[in-house]
């Protein structure tokens, strides 16, 4: 009886030991409340640099890029076209080579092309989205091409489109063009305290 009695004892102690420990592991998988809002804080500086006009001009909503700190219609009618790189007799490679041409005032870089629209940050009326939709929009796997949130830091970090919006070059009068608001070390550090946090988004849309 006793050896039944004491068995029963550890039996019940395992389980809640059990319990403990994985109520323990989820407890600290969550973000904390400060971690959170820290997180939340450095999103705001992701999202300066993503609806700057260095990146929105291409993250459009529209079926042709846009150009400039004013973000006007390209000019020569350009167009979106099939897989987000132009059309025939005129890609966006044709002109846009793989580096800036400085003495002509075309900016370049590696296979450039517009976001997919799946990653518009503006709406139809050419304002930027809020907060909130661009951070969805960013977090959800289904439009930014599978990206997890190590992904998503990688890329900001390392993508050849990402890094020349803090090497624009050029415009055809020989002045710079304007950069992000964050200088691309405090852009990936902020993705980074983003990341980490659990890529939270602000409420609302």
């Amino acid at each position: 009886m006793h050896s039944r009695l004491l068995a029963r004892y550890i039996f019940v102690v395992l389980i809640i030991l059990t319990i403990w420990i994985s109520f323990s592991i989820s407890q600290a998988a969550k973000p904390t409340r400060e971690k959170q809002a820290g997180g939340l804080a450095a999103w705001e500086k992701v999202y300066s640099v993503l609806i700057s006009p260095r990146c929105l001009n291409c993250h459009t909503a529209t079926n042709y890029p846009q150009q400039g700190d004013d973000r006007h219609h390209h000019f020569a009618n350009v167009v979106r076209g099939p897989g987000d790189a132009g059309v025939p007799g005129l890609h966006c490679q044709s002109c846009h080579q793989e580096r800036n041409a400085d003495s002509t005032g075309v900016p370049g870089g590696p296979s450039w092309h517009l976001a997919p629209l799946s990653m518009q940050w503006q709406d139809t009326n050419d304002r930027p989205l809020s907060s909130a939709a661009v951070c969805s929009s960013v977090t959800d796997r289904s439009k930014n091409e599978n990206m997890s949130g190590p992904e998503l830091l990688k890329h900001h970090e390392r993508a050849d489109l990402v890094l020349w919006a803090w090497n624009p070059g050029r415009r055809p009068d020989g002045s710079l063009r304007s950069l992000p608001p964050i200088s691309h070390q405090e852009f990936v550090t902020a993705t980074r305290t983003w990341v980490e946090a659990g890529t939270p988004c602000p409420k609302g849309r």
